[in-house]
């Protein structure tokens, strides 16, 4: 007798398909180089329509709630989730934010952007460095000092780019509408 899906019952399948999702946002939190939990965490907040206390998120993800209150943290310090009021009730609560427009931002802003600005930081200073020292050098090391000048110059370049790009996206991101409020619209 073979186990179809329309054999498991409703709240198993549920179940499944929440334990998918956390796992799948832990495996692409990983892949953009964010802790796991971090993934998971979001999943578990966005998955629920109730806000969730550390003791809660705890119990349903099985870390420890160092781990749920340092990632939380993280995750509050970069506006993809935020602390909420319980009324009656002294514990933390959160909620994952919606709005995944604004969470692109954030992380773009918060994380890539720095990134890109530091590299060209440290591109431009060593290509100053090498500008400064290449007439001093010996004929082997200036060939050699003028393929780093080349090198570097390219980066510089991808990096202008990559940071042209990710401003040109922050730009467009904040005139888009949340996606969740958009309603009617066939997305297929």
């Amino acid at each position: 007798m073979t186990n179809s899906t329309s054999e498991i019952p409703a709240s198993q399948k549920l179940q499944a398909i929440n334990t998918s999702v956390l796992q799948g946002l832990g495996q692409l939190a990983s892949y953009f180089g964010f802790n796991k939990v971090m993934g998971q965490l979001y999943g578990a907040l966005l998955l629920n329509p109730e806000p969730q206390s550390l003791d809660d998120l705890m119990v349903q993800l099985g870390i420890s709630k160092a781990s749920v209150s340092m990632n939380l943290r993280t995750l509050e310090q970069m506006g993809i989730v935020r602390e909420v009021w319980v009324k009656d009730d002294r514990r933390k609560y959160y909620q994952a934010e919606g709005d995944f427009w604004r969470i692109l931002t954030n992380v773009l802003s918060s994380r890539e952007l720095r990134n890109v600005n530091q590299a060209l930081r440290v591109l431009d200073e060593n290509a100053a460095d090498l500008q400064q020292m290449q007439p001093d050098l010996p004929e082997a090391e200036r060939r050699l000092a003028e393929l780093y000048a080349q090198r570097i110059t390219q980066l510089q370049d991808f990096f202008r780019l990559t940071q042209l790009l990710l401003m040109s996206l922050l730009d467009h991101a904040e005139d888009q509408p949340n996606i969740s409020d958009i309603k009617g619209i066939d997305f297929d």
